[in-house]
């Protein structure tokens, strides 16, 4: 007999809701005040950089 290819609909699900969980995850890290933080004074320093 051959294997089954591909995933089922509930691994599916779990795939789905995996990259959900993940994906708000990094959401909350990148939307924390020291992420933020780091960004913008990134952005600041390279705006005051001589050209």
């Amino acid at each position: 007999m051959g294997g089954e290819a591909g995933m089922s609909t509930a691994e599916y699900a779990v795939g789905t809701l995996g990259a959900a969980a993940l994906a708000a995850v990094l959401y909350q890290v990148v939307t924390g005040d020291s992420v933020t933080g780091k960004i913008e004074e990134l952005i600041a320093r390279a705006l005051r950089a001589p050209f």
